[in-house]
């Protein structure tokens, strides 16, 4: 796949060597689909490969997601996220190109990031989150989990008992209280976010390449044995996305009801 071949993503290059990457679907709350995917690692392996590239911004369009995840519309109409370019869908793939890129990734988050969409923020190496911000996870609300990177690193990130609470209750929390609990590192209004992440990206791209991705790989190190977690848990999850109580959740979801997951207690 070629930049000039895609659709649902953005790829530009700022002043100042910062690569910036936006999920274009504002219709769809920016949420993923197989496409989406893959385009987006077209864009990072842009942004790895560029000698132009120091540091990338990820973001979303417009100003109400950041991203809500995987399209679960398109998964309840068709069973799936759509047509990809290698067959499969390659989320897993995606987080490791972000967390292995060896250049600092920081998210911006515009909106709301939730599901999916809340894993690849935690993922990035830095977060900076406009004021109307919101952060969560809905696996279990439409049958779907993230038994990998999306839990385990996340209790890294905020600790055991938060992680848990944010997969278990299910309820978004705002801007102010993401920065108090770790899982953002900065909290600015809404027209200051592409702006200070930027700022953030070129003060990085004026200091050592090298140092850098150093840094990014010592910081990866302690929790790379979680890819081996990841790697079976979406291998369940491909297994449980194919069962009646995972259809109930997106079938739930498309129609605006609530899901009966009494009946597979």
């Amino acid at each position: 796949m070629k930049l000039d071949e895609l659709t649902d993503v953005r790829y530009e290059v700022a002043d100042g060597g910062v690569a910036v990457i936006t999920i274009d679907r504002p219709d769809r709350m920016n949420a993923f689909r197989g496409r989406t995917v893959d385009e987006l690692i077209t864009a990072f392996k842009t942004a790895w490969s560029s000698r132009d590239v120091a540091c990338v911004v990820f973001t979303g369009a417009g100003e109400k997601a950041f991203c809500a995840g995987g399209d679960v519309k398109e998964r309840a109409e068709t069973g799936g996220y759509g047509e990809t370019e290698w067959g499969t869908f390659e989320i897993e793939r995606l987080h490791r190109i972000i967390r292995d890129i060896p250049k600092p990734v920081i998210a911006a988050v515009n909106g709301v990031a939730v599901g999916g969409g809340h894993v690849l923020h935690v993922l990035c190496d830095l977060s900076i989150a406009a004021e109307h911000a919101r952060f969560g996870q809905s696996g279990p609300r439409v049958g779907s989990f993230d038994a990998g990177f999306g839990s385990a690193y996340l209790a890294r990130v905020i600790g055991e008992k938060r992680a848990r609470q944010m997969w278990f209750l299910l309820d978004l929390i705002d801007a102010t209280t993401a920065e108090r609990w770790g899982l953002v590192n900065a909290v600015v209004p809404a027209a200051g976010l592409l702006p200070t992440a930027l700022e953030w990206g070129r003060k990085m791209a004026s200091y050592s390449p090298t140092a850098l991705r150093f840094l990014k790989h010592s910081f990866n190190a302690d929790t790379d044995h979680l890819a081996g977690l990841s790697h079976l848990a979406f291998d369940g999850l491909e297994i449980f996305s194919h069962t009646e109580e995972a259809a109930e959740g997106a079938t739930a979801f498309a129609e605006k009801r609530p899901p009966d997951f009494g009946r597979f207690r």
